[in-house]
């Protein structure tokens, strides 16, 4: 928990830099005005569409309400559209910013906090992209197997931040290390701080909830990944290990 503290502290003294503040902008802009825009057009079928399943949910599921629940299957469809936008912004605006922004957030980190550190590039283009595919992927596959968790209220707020707390790392960890480790580092550093980084990628998917300090969620997430893993990068380098010549 010391680590991801001091990494968040470090993240929030790096957003009030010129460049990070522009990037704090205009992936979040072009996210909100993609999603906006599709909630505004489909709003309608989309509220009705939930609040007949909702209904019909309180009226013949486990509960069997014998009273009139369209009011509110109306009120808690609208809800939970805001309520899932917020990832889907979040999420979109993440993914923007870990293939036009990373590198720039990178450097930034690197060349102020850890300018000793050899440079291996173990990563590249195809291997980032190919990692935002598997997140995708992932992040389907997680959504598929929790719906039958949907059908209770009170997971709804719980559920969308532990699939996310998973996106999270998945997406932003290859390209915090892919210009300093090597493909090697990378799989140990992952696998030794599997646990920490989905800690980590789930206290950022609550942050995106706060209101204000949400909007620039997408690269306090991204620069605090950077910082947390490349001082793993650091310790693991320095670490003895039998067999090894640094």
């Amino acid at each position: 928990m010391i680590a991801i503290a001091r990494s968040l502290a470090f993240a929030l003294g790096n957003l009030l830099h010129p460049g990070m503040l522009w990037l704090m902008l205009w992936p979040v802009l072009i996210a909100l005005a993609l999603w906006g825009t599709l909630a505004l057009v489909f709003w309608t079928q989309l509220a009705f569409w939930l609040a007949g399943l909702i209904n019909e949910w309180l009226t013949t599921g486990w509960l069997a309400l014998q009273w009139d629940m369209q009011g509110a299957a109306s009120i808690a469809a609208k809800f939970l559209i805001v309520f899932l936008l917020v990832p889907l912004v979040q999420l979109t605006a993440l993914l923007i910013l870990s293939t036009f922004g990373m590198p720039a957030m990178v450097e930034h980190v690197a060349s102020r906090n850890y300018p000793e550190l050899l440079r291996r590039k173990g990563g590249s283009l195809a291997g980032s992209i190919w990692n935002g595919v598997v997140a995708l992927c992932g992040m389907t596959l997680l959504f598929l197997v929790s719906i039958p968790c949907w059908v209770f209220p009170p997971l709804w707020p719980v559920i969308p931040v532990l699939i996310l707390g998973w996106v999270n790392q998945r997406v932003l960890r290859y390209d915090a290390l892919a210009e300093h480790a090597s493909g090697e580092e990378m799989r140990q550093v992952f696998a030794g701080q599997r646990g920490t980084l989905y800690l980590l990628g789930t206290v950022l998917a609550l942050v995106a909830y706060v209101p204000f300090v949400g909007f620039f969620a997408p690269v306090l997430f991204g620069l605090s990944f950077i910082h947390y893993l490349l001082a793993a990068l650091k310790v693991h380098r320095e670490a003895p290990i039998e067999g090894r010549v640094l």
